[in-house]
Order: C-alpha cells, then structure tokens, then sequence
C-alpha cells in the first residue's frame, strides 16, 4: 500500500485581533528547545507562516491522527508566545508580510520583487509515494486533469487585504505569479521530464529544482509524487479527503501506466482554464470536467473522481470514507464557505478569524 505524507502552511495571528504575527522565528524556537531533534516543523518565505510535515502513513486514519497532533502542537508552541495558529489559505485581514531571513529569500525577493513579498499563502501538498522516477512521472502525466477538482475541495481563501475577492481560492491565483508554477504538459519519461528541470534551470529565472513549482511533481527529497494544488484545509477532515483522493488518483495513474493506457492530452491552455474555474467556484458552481473539459455541476465531478479512483481506493479500504468525505464536504462546504458564512453571521473579518482558529483544532 502507498504511504502518504502532508505538509501543512499555517497562518500565525494574534488570539484575540487575528491579524497575522511575523513570530515563526520564536515559535520555532520554542520547538526546538523542547525537543532539539525534532524535525516537524519548518520556517516558510514569511515570518507569519509555520510548517509541518507528517510522517509517511499507510493508513489513513493515522494520518489524520498525526495532522491533528501537529496541529495541536503547532497552537500550543504559538499559545506560549501569545499567538495561534489558524488554518486559512490567505489572511482575511490586511496584513505587511515579512520575507523570513536567509540568502535563498533574499534572493527570492531581489529577482521577483513585489510577488515576493504578496506570497503569504498557505498551502497543502501531499506526498504519495512511487516505486521509481519513470513511475512517478507516468503518475503525474496522468493526474493532470484531476488536481482541479482536489482544488476546489481544499479551496479556503475567500478573502485578500480585508476584501472578498469573490474566489474560493485566491491563494492558487497569488500562487500562479511564480514563473514555473502550474500545471505541465505530458513529459513522456523520467528522462524528459528531468531534461526540462535542467532546462528550466539552465534559464536563470528560478534558483534551484526545489522552485520547479509544477501542480505536481517529483519530489527532491522524498520518492514520492508531491501533490502541490490543495489551500491549507480549515478542517483536519478535509485534508485526510485530499490525502485519500490524491492517493487513489496516483494508484490509478500507475496502474494505467503498467497497463499501457495513455494519459488523456489536454492542452496546458484547458487545465489552466479547469484551475481557473476551480479557483473561482469552487464547490458552489461548475467545474470542468476531467474528461471534456466542459462544464459539469461540481457534485457531478466530484463524484466522477470517486467512481474514477474506485478500483483504488476500495483495494486501500479508502472507498467509503472517500464517498462519505465527499458527501459531508459537499453539504457543509469547503473553507471559503464556511469563512463566508462566518461573515455573514459575525459582520466581522477579525471574528471569521478568531473562529477558525478553533476549526483548525476540530
């Protein structure tokens, strides 16, 4: 069974303001100090974000398990400073992002300038593990025109500067200012898709293989597919689904590869179009379907992922809870509706904060 791991971006803000706090330099600290070997959690490009990462898990509920304990320990080491930590995909507040220090961030700030310093997002990206290269690429050649639909599920970032942007995910429209970010053609081979790594490394606009910010991905470090097209999720349940979907979708992909099926050629131009509209609509509209790229209810489409992946995940025991997930995502809402409707009951941007604060531990 492939294992699955997440790393989680969360936003620091003050308990009672909910404005963003340039204080992951402390928290991180704090930490350390506690447990000097401890290898959980990250400094981000801005001093108001912190990383996690899991451990690799087969079965989902331990992963879930572990997003909740990291995320508990995330809040507890940010309570003993005098923050929190919310899981919001951009800040509803206005907010002066602080670039962390560090060659590799100033380099970053020098070469894009003001699309530096407007990159406090966070996401979630998830890593499923891949036997070899050329499998994990045969993996990400084939999920292109899913990660939409795994877009809008995850979608939490409604709000920008204090205004609704009338998007479910602005963050992915902010993370599209990245040159190599989006989704890629099919590459083919290990071969190709590392000739086009050099390539893009051979240009000078981008410092290293780990800013090859492709919708999907080898990893650097790990020998998984990375899964990089996920808001953070407000709620611990949402991003297990994510987990569980991108998991049955990377087994999927493989196992058309071994069977010599060849991945479905949409244009990059159509799978920008299919992020587009996810970004927009999110789960309240239409997306694009995987298959046509035409316009189908976004229930329809999510349910045609799961009949997609079933084989999959009913042979990870993952079918159910992927179809329940689904169903009680769908009639609760994804983060930026819930935050909406938050508005609308508090009148307040600073309460939508301070009240996903506590949806972050649920």
């Amino acid at each position: 069974m492939r294992t699955v791991g997440v790393e989680e971006e969360l936003l620091l803000v003050g308990p009672e303001t909910g404005e963003p706090q340039a204080r992951s330099a402390a928290v991180l600290a704090r930490a350390s100090h506690e447990d000097a070997g401890q290898e959980v959690f990250e400094k981000e490009l801005h001093e108001q974000m912190l990383e996690f990462a899991t451990h690799p898990q087969s079965e989902m509920a331990a992963l879930g398990a572990e997003i909740v304990r990291c995320r508990k320990e995330a809040a507890r080491h940010a309570g003993e400073i005098g923050c929190a930590v919310a899981a919001l995909a951009t800040s509803p507040l206005p907010v002066s992002p602080s670039v962390g220090a560090g060659r590799r961030y100033r380099w970053m700030a020098e070469e894009y300038g003001i699309a530096t310093h407007e990159q406090l997002v966070c996401g979630c990206h998830v890593h499923v593990s891949v036997e070899s290269d050329e499998e994990g690429v045969a993996v990400v050649d084939r999920v292109r025109p899913w990660l939409a639909v795994l877009a809008a599920l995850s979608a939490n970032s409604p709000f920008w500067q204090g205004k609704d942007t009338s998007y479910n995910s602005y963050r992915s429209r902010v993370w599209q200012r990245w040159p190599s970010a989006g989704p890629t053609e099919i590459f083919g081979s290990a071969a190709q898709y590392d000739r086009r790594v050099a390539d893009m490394l051979a240009t000078g606009t981008i410092l290293d293989d780990g800013m090859v910010y492709f919708d999907a991905r080898l990893s650097r470090r790990y020998p998984t597919v990375e899964i990089r097209v996920a808001d953070v999720c407000l709620h611990s349940s949402t991003a297990v689904l994510v987990a569980t979907l991108a998991r049955g979708l990377v087994e999927t992909a493989a196992r058309e590869w071994r069977a010599g099926r060849e991945p479905v050629d949409h244009s990059v131009s159509l799978l920008r179009l299919a992020d587009w509209r996810a970004a927009r609509s999110g789960l309240t509209g239409e997306l694009l379907h995987p298959a046509t790229m035409r316009p189908a209810p976004a229930a329809d489409v999510v349910r045609h992922l799961v009949d997609h992946a079933a084989e999959a995940l009913a042979d990870c025991g993952d079918l159910d809870r992927a179809r329940e997930g689904c169903a009680e995502l769908l009639r609760r809402g994804n983060g930026a509706q819930v935050q909406r409707g938050l508005l609308r009951r508090t009148e307040s941007l600073r309460d939508v904060v301070v009240e996903c604060v506590r949806h972050t531990q649920e």
